[in-house]
């Protein structure tokens, strides 16, 4: 079919952007997204460490002081790109007005390839088919950030964390906040067997051992509301203004105060994406055979399992593999501990209260 007057045929043919600037998504917010771009050649092309906007570079310090290390840009996502998502962390190409100016807009043409994702399903309770939701990009390390007390633990919502920290491939890390209300002992002998490093903060104490963790990485802080996590955003970079609440003493909830993902830049090097807190977090997309992977030490005992096999019931040949000194039955225990968190509701820990109890 001809062209009607005044159109030009369709084509497959993308142009390339060669003179594409890149920057670093640290906001999204309806549609536009706010980008760094980083100082260096003048086109914003000098990566951080491992490219994905680590470390500040000489005279690039002061805890996301963009005028230091280069400029805001803020973009819409070109047609091309279609339904493709964009999250924070995403290093993106960007065209038109890169100035940075006030009431400008640019371009994101282009998704550079991402070396980690860390995505969570919509609730399992939602009518969704476990459809993924991508929450970070880029990141290297997942900060699990827990109270003591006030709220308390919650061990399931732990553990899925962890699962997606593997079906990520990103390093997990646990941060046990107000250890002056209570003892850390406990929590940490539950997650010993799983070798995850952590921290323990208490208020007004040093920081210097997480910010060791943190320096010169691309940290993603996750959590359920009111365990201290914008409190620790805000000490570890003294202008980011994050929002803080305090704990509802009949439900043991938190409010909802950090609304959107966003990344701020370490003083000595490195990044944080601070997260909403969640109550929640979906694993329907993740396979028993990622989970499984994070034990090594139990992948050999599963060749006697049966096709199909959960390494729940009592079929299970790891059982066995365990009883005859192949490992350690703490291991055991764990790996399932993280299969039956990818099942079910993930407030089952959830501390009681009115709301609760109307379940």
């Amino acid at each position: 079919m001809r062209p009607g007057k005044g159109s030009r045929p369709r084509t497959r043919i993308r142009p390339a952007h060669e003179d594409a600037v890149e920057g670093m998504v640290v906001a999204v917010d309806r549609g536009r997204y706010t980008c760094l771009v980083e100082a260096g050649d003048g086109k914003g092309r000098r990566r951080g460490k491992g490219g994905k906007g680590g470390k500040g570079g000489k005279g690039g310090k002061g805890g996301g002081d963009a005028a230091a290390t280069g400029r805001i840009v803020v973009a819409m996502k070109a047609r091309e790109l279609g339904r493709k998502g964009i999250v924070v962390g995403d290093r993106v190409a960007l065209v038109g007005d890169v100035s940075g100016a006030p009431d400008t807009l640019a371009r994101v043409v282009r998704v550079e390839s991402r070396s980690s994702i860390l995505r969570r399903s919509a609730d399992d309770t939602d009518d969704t088919d476990g459809v993924e939701r991508p929450v970070v990009a880029n990141a290297d390390q997942l900060v699990i950030v827990t109270a003591l007390a006030d709220p308390p633990p919650r061990p399931r919502m732990i553990d899925r964390m962890l699962v997606a920290a593997f079906d990520a491939d990103i390093e997990p890390l646990l941060c046990l906040t107000k250890s002056d209300l209570a003892a850390p002992e406990e929590l940490v002998s539950l997650y010993a067997p799983l070798g995850v490093p952590y921290v323990v903060l208490r208020k007004g104490g040093s920081l210097e051992e997480i910010r060791e963790h943190l320096r010169d990485r691309v940290s993603v802080l996750v959590g359920h509301s009111g365990v201290g996590k914008s409190t620790l955003v805000n000490a570890l970079v003294p202008d980011a203004n994050r929002a803080v609440s305090h704990v509802n003493a009949v439900t043991g909830r938190g409010r909802h105060t950090s609304t959107s993902a966003v990344a701020l830049e370490l003083p000595d090097g490195g990044w944080i994406i601070d997260t909403p807190g969640v109550r929640s977090f979906g694993l329907a997309h993740v396979s028993v055979e990622t989970v499984l992977a994070g034990f090594p030490d139990l992948v050999e005992g599963t060749v006697h399992c049966p096709k199909g096999c959960t390494h729940l019931g009592d079929d299970c040949a790891l059982d066995a593999w365990v009883t005859a000194g192949h490992a350690d039955p703490a291991r055991l225990l764990s790996l399932r501990r993280l299969l039956a968190s990818r099942e079910g509701a993930a407030d089952d820990d959830q501390p009681s209260g009115p709301d609760d109890r109307r379940r």
